[in-house]
């Protein structure tokens, strides 16, 4: 309208230019009111991202050691602050983040950032729901904690001599972490809130390790066994001498006070039972739990039932298998094959390791027909610690630094090889690194535009979905080379169904300790060693382990759904680019965002 009204008026058409003269009006009208919206949008994200912003760095503050994983070296010298005091503070500053979500208009905001408000909020509202809880007071558990902070150094870059220093810092400071920590502990034992006691009597020999005779033996120590050259050999003298002295004279003494307060009290005092319906309001608690880790409203009997039907397919399926063999035995006859057969087991660890490292290699170069976007950050394949190996399972990932200074790492247990069977190997490579866990999270930290909290963070349904996704999605890669390697994707199938059945009867229905082996031990081919740790993780990590079935039954039936909907059309790269490229989400968000591909796709 602009460019009529300039060349009629130009013409000398006044009455024409009088009788747009209004309809100019009503446009500057509707254009200050949507330049206010659009001023209003702006305003409402930039408040968003401004708070998104404030509490990242928050939590990289109260979590120091989080944050030296992540590569943020400004708190290197810290420990995370465990009193009452700092604890009250970052609950109410919980809730404070709730108030202000309630004074941004989510209306203005534009779709995308609508669902960053929502996923922020669902985080915020999980957390403060929490508050009700004093799980805070049970600090450890046979998995880790303050029996192994020195694992930290395999976890933080150690390049500088900044990075030297205040480690030695960190070190000084040690005893104070410690007190704060026997302070919690103490606490829960006239509270309620202990570990089982079979659970704590698995802890004591892990202090013991950071008992040793001298500081060079502490694990504590390691860095500054070889030390970059760039730090001159008078400074790396130094810092060896000062390390030295903070090990003999704060950590060690922190260890053997923590060692007698730990055997003399808190195993005496850690409760008889086992599931977390016994902690006060804990059936509430474990509900709660449930919720949290699945990102569902199923309940735990609901939980348990899943459990229940998805043992019985399996199961059929691995009936299969053994006829396909045609071995001669019934089904428990062929796990027991499966567990004690030489021809499936090293007795080298160093052998294991290396088969570790050949069949992440060879899955890797199976990938690209299956993935249009992968990470670009690489992952290694590297030990568990020794002085944990023995009470914890089989392989675990950690995460790589933010700030691209430390690969991924896939930790393999090589304590008792003769107990880890090669048909494993394969379906725990896939779920461990590529493409489930590696690819998973180190893609999602390589996503432009997405907030902190979602490129380094996500519900545990949808990261252990994925990854146990990964494993079924595995066949159609052709990773599973022979029967054997099927019958452990398989048995590891099994293994996440078994955890829903196990975990709701231990937390919820008064499950024994035996009967939740005897359950696991009938139904899959793992090592008792590995059954028994798995158990026992169960009841000392209440509910995590049921987000992988539930997780990835969703995945499946969203990809079956797509697949259903779109037929020849259907492109599996761009399926997974769909789940993938959002970060991890709570599934029923999940769901919506494969619904939203699928429509688009069929429009």
């Amino acid at each position: 309208m602009r460019v009529v009204w300039t060349l009629l008026f130009a013409a000398g058409l006044a009455i024409a230019a009088a009788c747009d003269a209004p309809e100019e009006g009503v446009q500057e009208s509707e254009r200050d009111t949507a330049n206010e919206g659009a001023n209003a949008s702006e305003a409402a994200v930039a408040a968003l991202h401004e708070l998104f912003d404030e509490e990242w760095e928050r939590g990289l503050r109260e979590n120091p050691t989080m944050a030296s994983a992540q590569g943020d070296r400004r708190y290197n010298a810290e420990w995370p602050d465990l009193s009452d005091e700092a604890r009250a503070a970052s609950q109410a500053a919980d809730r404070e983040v709730l108030a202000r979500l309630d004074e941004i208009d989510r209306s203005l905001l534009p779709e995308e950032e609508q669902l960053n408000y929502d996923l922020f909020r669902y985080q915020y509202e999980t957390r403060v729901d929490g508050h009700h809880y004093d799980h805070h007071l049970i600090t450890l558990n046979q998995r880790g904690g303050i029996q192994s902070a020195d694992d930290m150094v395999n976890r933080i870059p150690m390049s500088r001599q900044s990075d030297f220093e205040d480690w030695i810092d960190r070190m000084q400071t040690f005893d104070g972490y410690m007190d704060q920590t026997i302070a919690l502990l103490a606490e829960g034992i006239e509270s309620g809130w202990t570990l089982p006691r079979v659970i704590a009597e698995r802890i004591p020999p892990q202090i013991e390790s950071q008992l040793v005779d001298s500081a060079e033996e502490s694990g504590f120590f390691t860095p500054f066994e070889n030390m970059p050259d760039r730090i001159p050999e008078e400074e790396q003298a130094r810092l060896r001498e000062q390390a030295i002295a903070a090990i003999n004279e704060v950590v060690i003494p922190a260890y053997h006070r923590f060692h007698d307060f730990f055997t003399e009290e808190y195993v005496p005092g850690a409760r008889e039972t086992l599931g977390a319906r016994y902690f006060p309001d804990g059936e509430d608690y474990y509900a709660w739990r449930a919720q949290h880790f699945t990102t569902t409203e199923l309940t735990p009997e609901e939980i348990h039932e899943i459990g229940l039907s998805e043992v019985e397919r399996i199961r059929g399926e691995m009936y299969e298998i053994i006829e396909a063999l045609e071995f001669e035995g019934d089904f428990d006859d062929f796990l027991h094959y499966l567990r004690t057969d030489e021809k499936f087991y090293y007795e080298d660890p160093d052998e294991l390791l290396k088969h570790y490292r050949a069949e992440s290699k060879r899955i890797d170069g199976l990938i690209p027909p299956f993935f249009n976007t992968m990470p670009r950050m690489p992952y290694g394949v590297t030990p568990i610690p020794d002085s944990i190996a023995p009470d914890t399972t089989t392989a675990y990932y950690a995460r790589p630094a933010a700030d691209g200074s430390r690969a991924g790492f896939y930790y393999v247990n090589l304590y008792r090889p003769d107990t880890r069977p090669i048909w494993e190997i394969p379906a725990l490579s896939v779920h461990e690194a590529v493409p489930g866990h590696h690819f998973q999270i180190a893609l999602a930290q390589e996503i432009e535009g997405l907030p902190a909290f979602r490129r380094y963070g996500g519900p545990t349904a949808f990261v252990e979905g994925w990854a146990l996704y990964t494993e079924w999605l595995a066949h159609e890669m052709g990773v599973y080379e022979t029967l054997y390697d099927e019958f452990g994707q398989l048995t590891y199938e099994m293994w996440r169904a078994v955890r829903l059945v196990v975990d709701t009867g231990l937390h919820v229905m008064d499950w024994t300790r035996d009967e939740a082996i005897d359950f696991f031990m009938s139904n899959a081919a793992r090592a008792e060693h590995d059954i028994i740790n798995e158990i026992d993780r169960y009841i000392a990590w209440p509910g995590q382990a049921l987000a992988y079935k539930i997780g990835e039954l969703r995945i499946r039936e969203l990809r079956q759904r797509a697949e259903e909907a779109l037929g020849e059309d259907f492109d599996i790269a761009l399926f997974h680019d769909t789940v993938l490229l959002n970060g991890a989400i709570p599934l029923d968000v999940l769901e919506q965002v494969v619904d939203d591909w699928i429509e688009e796709q069929t429009s």
